[in-house]
């Protein structure tokens, strides 16, 4: 599997397109924002003929669905998120506002809804989804046994876990899920967070300090 990492939005969020030899891909977390962005996608998508079968979130927090709708209307696929954190889709206008946005931000509606344990294939690739709640109500993560990695969304990062002041959020349930969830995967696998660097769950294991 080939993993591209965009850094999208005033948010520094993390859009990965993941894809195989098929040249099919999944776009994970659409954050684009801008004209520019949405632009550098795009051309990434079309200069590498990459055609895009899926288009998942690990949640749905506002950066990290900002360019959910740009990518319906260009790709022609409907975003899959937790059903728990499908009524963030009709509070992402409001949400930018707060944050002062300077952009009208369309929302797009989910077209199916990912549970614990469903399977998201893309050519001969798969992804196992893993929920983890304690973010967001509706947190995932998504392994790819075969590869070693895992899209972890803002459940954890190097060296730090999600934030869990927001609404919904809580700290325990985010810790235990983790522990029972994440760090049961071998320590080589390679963690692509919702904001910043890679890491390891092995690294993870002995450097987080929330862990």
């Amino acid at each position: 599997m080939n993993i591209k990492t965009f850094v999208f939005n005033p948010f520094m969020e993390n859009t990965y397109v993941a894809f195989d030899q098929t040249r099919q891909a999944a776009l994970i977390d659409c954050g684009c924002l801008y004209e520019k962005e949405e632009s550098e996608l795009k051309k990434f998508v079309e200069e590498n003929q990459l055609t895009i079968t899926q288009l998942i979130n690990t949640h749905l927090h506002l950066d990290h669905q900002f360019g959910n709708h740009f990518a319906a209307k260009t790709f022609g696929i409907e975003p899959k998120a937790h059903r728990a954190d499908e009524h963030k889709v009709n509070q992402l206008q409001a949400q930018a506002m707060i944050f002062g946005i300077p952009k009208a931000v369309q929302a797009q509606k989910l077209g199916g809804y990912i549970e614990e344990n469903d399977e998201i294939t893309f050519g001969n690739t798969s992804l196992k989804a893993i929920y983890v709640p304690g973010h967001s109500q509706g947190s995932l993560c998504f392994y790819c046994q075969t590869d070693g990695v895992l899209f972890s969304g803002d459940v954890l990062f190097a060296d730090s876990i999600g934030r869990t002041d927001l609404p919904c959020g809580n700290f325990d349930q985010l810790i235990d899920g983790i522990r029972a969830k994440l760090l049961v995967l071998p320590d080589n696998t390679v963690v692509y967070s919702g904001h910043g660097k890679t890491t390891t769950i092995g690294n993870e294991k002995i450097n987080n300090p929330f862990l």
